[in-house]
């Protein structure tokens, strides 16, 4: 039996960790709670958007049991338009190749198993220092070195290494690349993903949603990681990675889409949606890259939706009521407030507020400040 100085001294200190916990969480909710309004140009605005609160027959979600059945509608409608999924790996196979110890945390080259036949998400694996479970972020992107500050010429990029950051915040952190990459070296991502759709005639971006989810199976079953508390962030492509992938499988926590490009913007030619490597994957017809026009059209699912006054609004509608901050930079500026108002009005049928937020940045790569903000949105919902 231990003495009772003992006791006092873990009491005391388990009395500390929390206050210490609970003035951080203040501290994150006060940085983050301006960015859950929109500006009052914005308030109340819904735009051109069908309402995600409209069945396919017409009538109107009233209540969460409502929605619990509009939910499945719509589900069922992305997975048919985007190309059904494959069945999820049950327990995805981690291989680390390479382990490195870094100040505060273990970093692991990995290979995740991605597919039922064996496809490997090429990624790193970074686990805090100290006794778990921990929560947890996946990170998407072209290829994972830039996401854990080492970039692909040996450098970091500074303000989009989520992987590193948030370790050393006391996240288990996964980043990956694109999937294609181990089995076929040397193409790039737009080649990656076009031939992917090509060879499984889907969509390259319910591809990359499908990863992710085998990606977060393989979190849940690690023994360091709380599976109740794992997120998922990205920027640009990893951006819109991390929107489809969120909005398509509910296990994730809470989400960050950093300057994604919320809604098809055909004025913004980094709003791409249109391109084969997104959703203009078509077995007819190849396009030339490039925005839509007479002489090189809209092609696939992406020619589909737009012809039919549909955009991605419903697919926002799918985080409902997990949290989500959308990082806007010049492809999501405040006026995108216009299509997340749906969003808001859902959560507010289902009794929450404050689970939809936008900041604002001059730029497409997050500022410091802009890092900060997804940083603490992360800590304030997982932490």
């Amino acid at each position: 039996m231990f003495p009772r100085c003992v006791w006092m001294l873990w009491f005391a200190i388990a009395i500390q960790a929390a206050l210490v916990s609970a003035a951080d969480r203040e501290s994150s909710q006060a940085k983050l709670a301006p960015y859950f309004t929109p500006p009052a140009e914005f308030a109340g605005q819904f735009g051109p958007y069908r309402s995600p609160l409209k069945f396919a027959d017409g009538t109107m979600v009233r209540s969460a049991a409502d929605w619990s059945r509009r939910r499945e509608e719509i589900l069922e409608q992305w997975h048919r338009r985007l190309g059904p999924w494959p069945p999820l790996v049950e327990t995805p196979a981690v291989k680390r190749l390479e382990t490195v110890e870094r100040e505060g945390f273990t970093q692991h080259h990995v290979h995740v198993q991605i597919s039922p036949e064996g496809k490997l998400a090429d990624g790193y694996l970074l686990v805090p220092k100290g006794s778990g479970p921990f929560p947890a972020a996946l990170v998407p992107f072209y290829e994972p070195l830039t996401s854990i500050g080492q970039g692909p010429n040996g450098k970091g990029r500074g303000t989009h290494d989520y992987g590193l950051q948030l370790a050393k915040r006391g996240f288990v952190t996964l980043s990956v690349g694109t999937p294609g990459s181990v089995e076929k070296i040397g193409l790039d991502t737009r080649q990656l993903l076009t031939e992917s759709g090509v060879e499984q005639r889907r969509q390259p971006l319910t591809l990359l949603a499908y990863t992710a989810a085998n990606c977060h199976t393989a979190l849940a079953q690690m023994p360091d990681v709380d599976p109740q508390r794992i997120g998922i962030i990205g920027l640009s492509y990893g951006g819109k990675w991390s929107m489809f992938a969120s909005c398509l499988y509910d296990k994730f926590a809470c989400a960050v889409w950093s300057d994604p490009g919320i809604v098809f913007n055909e004025k913004n030619g980094n709003v791409n949606y249109w391109e084969p490597w997104y959703l203009g994957y078509d077995p007819a017809m190849q396009r030339k890259p490039g925005i839509p026009s007479d002489q090189n059209p809209r092609t696939g699912l992406y020619r589909e939706l737009l012809e039919s006054g549909e955009d991605l609004v419903d697919l926002h509608a799918l985080m409902a009521p997990r949290p989500v901050l959308v990082s806007g930079g010049t492809e999501d500026p405040p006026r995108n407030w216009v299509a997340l108002n749906h969003l808001v009005a859902l959560n507010e049928v289902l009794g929450y507020k404050h689970r939809v937020a936008l900041t604002a940045r001059p730029t497409h790569v997050p500022t410091a400040e802009a890092l900060e903000l997804e940083l603490a949105f992360l800590e304030y919902w997982l932490k």
